[in-house]
């Protein structure tokens, strides 16, 4: 897929003064509090085994550390986003800057509030994680049972007053013990009660059980109660939230990084509340995103580092006219450069101009999968989902019309305007499988609808076929069917989420290492550096018979052509020969006739003497091209010297 680098993202100015509801795109913020359990059963380290992967920290240990890594990300890739850590059941209670009893929020201490994370806030986390640094003592348990709703009533006070803006509001609670109520409707009740507040407020409550020792985390206890799942969002998965724990070589820390990566809310947010109209009246809306999208090193700020501590620059932006003077907006004219001259368009005049109806998705007919080229890719896909704010009912015909397509192997051609003053864009339809099944060539992608951008007959361009290259032989083709099959990656599919960017890793190391005050890494793990013995392990022998196969198929076509041309040119050569220059009988710089010569004269040093029209001859008798000038021919004739003497 070919597109520029921008044209993803919103524009701004003109292209965006359409007024579109901010609750559209909250979505591109935001805002996680970690809630991590603090008990005796958190902090008991795992059994010691023989085996090499197996946990080595507490469960607490592991919570935490995952929020630094966490953490870590985000300070960089996602700038905007906020993160805090809460820690609940603890002997100690502390809440912003109270410093006392924390009478309040008994047994709930707030390690980092949240906002948007600093150098500060990593390094605190990584002292109480990688150092051990637990001087204040903050991971105590508390002697008396936790009181989950104090600790829900806690996150209730920090979204509101931190994050009340936010659309994306979440809450990771992180524990092992399934039932904190035993026996108490009471406290049961009251935890309830302030889970509905949350969801009110707009905040998703995510739980990412423990378990360990083959003990299954049970939710009907008590979380089924606080747990508000969104019937849309978790459409065809019958699971509850995934629980973390080790075995199978999969560390604890990796399962609850994992699991919590998979709640990764959608960041390219495209549009929101589309109406799609399937058909005369039948018309349902959905939202828009955008799953692949470059990532590169973006500078967001500039940083003044004058004083003892670095500030963000405040910039401002003026325009001014060859005077030096400030230029209004008001006085700003816009237009287009036509025949040499500017004609210069009214406010008005251009966003009529660039009026091309409502926004919109329209299906204007159906095709074959197998219609669609792959050359037809003009843009990134767009992936849409159904929502029912506009209409309900979005969810079933939405699904209904996926089913249909997947069924038919067919897509859906229809008219795509993003946004009131877009560019009309003409789409295919695609349907994508279910990721977890065996035949998804993309698991890493959701099942859906992808709006497929197409060409228009100005994009097409005319392009002069040339003439195929030969084809090789069919031993080669064997053989090196051999070496690929060999090659093949796992599952025979490129997973992007198993390489990461080395430059964009590279940088992030930089700028964290400068950020901390950390040394500086010497170097980053590049994945997608080939693994050269693996390779020599398996395909080896075979490039090896390769290379022997090619050099006598080479050297059998050479001398087949040698042959021809010197039986053509005793066929063709005339009956008196010309007479030799002295050059020639003196044996002095004159053409070299047999490859003998010709070598001779190459480590001599004497082909460059020769004139044009010899070397012409010469390398006209052995196959190699004759076009171009004197240093571009001697170059040639030594290169196949070089190679073939």
């Amino acid at each position: 897929m070919s597109w520029r680098k921008d044209e993803d993202e919103r524009l701004d100015g003109d292209e965006g003064d359409e007024e579109l509801d901010e609750n559209d795109y909250k979505t591109q913020k935001d805002a996680v509090l970690f809630a991590i359990d603090v008990s005796k059963s958190m902090l008991k380290p795992p059994q010691t085994t023989g085996d090499k992967k197996a946990d080595k920290d507490s469960a607490l240990t592991a919570a935490l550390t995952c929020a630094y890594q966490i953490m870590q990300q985000r300070i960089i890739a996602q700038p905007r986003d906020m993160m805090g850590v809460l820690l609940f059941g603890t002997e100690k209670s502390k809440f912003r800057d109270d410093s006392g009893s924390g009478t309040g929020y008994p047994h709930c201490y707030l390690l980092s509030d949240l906002d948007i994370p600093g150098a500060e806030d990593v390094k605190k986390l990584k002292a109480l994680v990688e150092d051990g640094e637990d001087e204040d003592e903050i991971m105590v348990p508390s002697k008396e049972p936790v009181i989950m709703s104090n600790m829900l009533f806690c996150a209730n006070q920090v979204f509101t007053t931190n994050a009340a803006n936010f659309g994306s509001r979440r809450l990771f609670i992180v524990t092992d013990n399934d039932d904190p109520h035993a026996g108490d409707k009471q406290a049961k009740s009251s935890a309830a009660v302030r889970a509905k507040d949350l969801y009110d407020l707009g905040v998703v409550i995510e739980l990412f059980p423990i378990s360990r020792e083959d003990k299954k985390f049970d939710l009907s206890k008590f979380y089924d109660d606080i747990i508000y799942r969104d019937p849309a969002a978790e459409a065809g998965q019958s699971e509850g939230p995934k629980t973390s724990k080790s075995g199978d070589g999969l560390t604890l820390l990796n399962s609850l990084i994992s699991n919590i990566n998979s709640k990764q809310i959608p960041k390219r947010s495209y549009f929101s509340n589309l109406p799609f109209e399937l058909a005369p009246g039948l018309t349902i809306s959905i939202k828009g995103y955008m799953p692949l999208t470059r990532q590169t090193p973006t500078r967001s700020c500039y940083v003044y580092e004058g004083e003892e501590q670095a500030q963000v620059v405040q910039s401002e932006t003026a325009q001014v006219d060859f005077a030096a003077r400030t230029v209004e907006k008001s006085e700003l004219r816009k237009g287009y450069k036509f025949g040499g001259e500017h004609i210069c368009f009214k406010p008005e005049e251009l966003a009529e101009l660039k009026q091309m109806g409502k926004k919109t998705l329209r299906i204007i007919g159906f095709k074959k999968r197998s219609k669609i080229p792959s050359w037809a890719s003009v843009k990134k896909s767009i992936f849409i989902f159904p929502s029912e704010e506009q209409y309900v009912g979005s969810t079933r015909v939405f699904s209904a019309l996926w089913q249909k397509l997947l069924k038919d192997d067919k897509v859906g051609i229809a008219w795509f305007v993003a946004r009131e003053n877009a560019h009309p864009v003409m789409v295919a339809i695609y349907p994508s499988g279910n990721p977890d099944d065996d035949e998804a060539n993309t698991p890493y992608l959701p099942a859906g609808l992808w709006l497929y951008p197409l060409p228009f007959a100005d994009d097409v361009r005319s392009v002069d076929h040339v003439t195929a290259p030969p084809r090789p032989a069919d031993e080669l083709t064997d053989q090196m069917r051999q070496v690929i099959q060999n090659l093949q990656l796992p599952k025979a599919m490129y997973d992007p989420r198993r390489y990461p960017n080395p430059s964009l890793q590279w940088h992030y190391k930089i700028l964290q290492a400068k950020a901390l005050d950390e040394e500086t890494p010497d170097a980053i793990d590049d994945l997608t550096l080939p693994k050269y013995r693996q390779i020599d392990k398996r395909v080896g022998g075979y490039l090896a018979e390769w290379k022997e196969m090619l050099a006598k198929k080479a050297n059998d076509l050479q001398n087949t052509r040698a042959f021809k041309r010197e039986f053509e040119g005793d066929d063709e050569r005339p009956a008196k020969r010309a007479k030799p220059t002295k050059k020639a009988a003196s044996g002095g710089g004159g053409p070299a006739n047999s490859n003998a010569d010709l070598k001779k004269a190459f480590e001599q040093g004497t082909l460059g003497k020769m004139t044009v029209a010899e070397l012409k001859d010469i390398m006209a008798s052995k196959g190699i091209s004759t076009v171009g000038r004197k240093a571009e021919l001697v170059e040639r004739l030594e290169q196949w010297v070089e190679e073939n003497l």
